[in-house]
């Protein structure tokens, strides 16, 4: 069996980092899908691939891989750079203002 490990992004409906700091170990496909004539609905019979194991650290993964005999590969995440602005928000409205207030 073949499976990948990685860390899930943030979808583009988050602003926040939840359930984006586990590490999920993920089936391929061993068959393709099958597309039914009448109704159009895709289906397999291939149930690994809806297997999705949720783990705390990548160790853990790679560990329960190993004892099973799993192929993995490994996906690592892309960390974007924080964006921290020294004042936050109230920067916005602050008394001691040095410039024009634009809006």
């Amino acid at each position: 069996m073949h499976a990948r490990i990685y860390q899930p992004s943030r979808n583009a409906m988050q602003s926040g980092m939840a359930r984006t700091r586990q590490w999920i170990l993920e089936f391929a496909p061993q068959e393709p899908r099958d597309i039914d004539p009448l109704m159009g609905w895709t289906s397999s019979s291939d149930m690994d691939s809806q297997v999705r194991i949720r783990f705390d650290t990548k160790e853990e993964a790679l560990t329960y891989a190993k004892e099973n005999g799993i192929e993995v590969q490994v996906m690592e995440p892309k960390r974007r750079k924080p964006n921290v602005r020294p004042m936050g928000y109230g920067e916005n409205f602050a008394t001691n203002r040095r410039g024009a207030w634009t809006h």
